[in-house]
């Protein structure tokens, strides 16, 4: 059974940083990638990173790059997301997801792409 937990979301004021993790449990294949994506109110999913088991390249958002670092455990087992330089704007449900390199288009960002998810972690940067 594949299981995606996050964690690490909370209250942060502005400028502030917060890093998230994404455990992972369950999935198996040879090549996958994992994504974090958020979900603002009123708004759809987006994207905003993923990292690839094949050759550890990452992918960035336009809208994040320079602030949002994807990365990993040694061994896969947790996922995670350092937000910088925090803006009210960044506030949404954080998730991660996970698929095979055979489904995922890693430049495209896409919730589509990726079958597999977690439940989220809320990030609100506020005053």
């Amino acid at each position: 059974q594949v299981q995606l937990v996050e964690s690490g979301g909370g209250l942060v004021q502005p400028g502030g940083s917060l890093r998230l993790s994404c455990s992972v449990s369950g999935f198996r294949a040879q090549y996958y990638a994992v994504g974090w994506f958020r979900q603002a109110p009123g708004k759809e999913r987006e994207g905003v990173a993923c990292i690839s088991n094949f050759d550890d390249s990452t992918y960035y958002a336009d809208s994040v790059k320079g602030r949002f670092t994807i990365s990993r455990d040694n061994a896969w087992n947790t996922v995670y997301l350092q937000i910088n330089r925090l803006k009210p704007e960044d506030t949404a449900i954080y998730y991660c997801a996970i698929d095979t390199l055979e489904r995922v288009d890693m430049k495209r960002l896409s919730t589509s792409d990726f079958g597999f998810w977690g439940q989220g972690t809320q990030v609100t940067v506020s005053s």
